[in-house]
């Protein structure tokens, strides 16, 4: 991957900057979470945020009440930024026992990237895995692994066989459930990392095929400094794009000293 343009000026004017990946990037995607922007919002965002974003989410079920959904999608793929909806609203769809009419509805808006979960409701997963294999034939699909519900607990090992499934299923990425609280999931309650579940992943999924839901600040933060500038994370909110990349880059005091050289460190 090359820098863009913007990466080149930053690192003439401060050196010891990270080695970032420049778009279309395969590791170190960023993924946001839309729920709701206006049409003029998406515009504002783009405007400051699509160098650094990859993937836009529309969140849960909100495309189907979105004004002017056209036009947003538009603006995003105008941007170089790709959009899709959220996985509950698939869900919403399957539990109506409409796949069809989703196809019909993803076409309808011109949405080539389908996000695959089973987060609201069970669905068994030899089905799931079959709804991915089907829609991978129709475009690019990333699904996500993890329930919602706080009740529902997967071992270390069986969210890893599930991303390896999902993955050789025809998932493009797999994404680690957290919500967007942030409480749930690969995390605790108080949000803090599940290390068990988390080290378990890294170790037998690679990295670039997994995106981290990271909400909260000091989720981005240690995901960061355990796994480097280009580490995929996603559900963050859009005004939190421009400080993300500021902590991928070593340029908030959260990661200050992550990227330096030791020279520079005991200073």
């Amino acid at each position: 991957m090359i820098f863009t343009e913007t990466y080149s000026i930053m690192k003439s004017i401060l050196p010891f900057l990270p080695e970032r990946t420049g778009k279309p990037r395969n590791s170190g995607l960023t993924m946001v979470m839309d729920k709701g922007l206006s049409v003029r919002e998406a515009e504002d965002f783009m405007s400051v945020g699509s160098e650094y974003t990859d993937f836009v989410k529309l969140g849960f079920g909100t495309s189907l009440i979105t004004p002017a959904l056209k036009e947003k999608i538009r603006i995003y793929k105008n941007a170089g930024v790709v959009p899709y909806f959220g996985g509950t609203l698939f869900e919403a769809f399957i539990i109506r026992d409409m796949f069809s009419e989703f196809v019909k509805y993803l076409d309808e808006y011109e949405i080539e990237l389908v996000e695959v979960s089973d987060g609201s409701f069970e669905i068994e997963h030899s089905r799931k895995l079959d709804f991915i294999n089907r829609l991978a034939r129709r475009g690019s699909v990333i699904s996500e692994v993890g329930s919602k519900k706080k009740e529902v607990v997967y071992t270390p090992e069986e969210w890893v066989a599930m991303m390896r499934s999902e993955l050789d299923a025809g998932s493009k990425k797999v994404i680690a459930e957290a919500r967007e609280s942030g409480t749930t999931g690969i995390y605790n309650e108080d949000g803090s990392v599940n290390s068990k579940i988390i080290n378990a992943i890294s170790e037998n999924v690679k990295l670039e095929n997994v995106i981290w839901e990271a909400p909260m600040k000091s989720q981005q933060a240690w995901f960061i400094k355990h796994f480097g500038t280009n580490v995929n994370l996603g559900n963050i909110p859009p005004n939190e794009i421009i400080p993300l990349e500021s902590l991928r880059l070593g340029l908030r005091g959260d990661t200050f000293f992550q990227f330096l050289p030791d020279k520079l460190k005991g200073k």
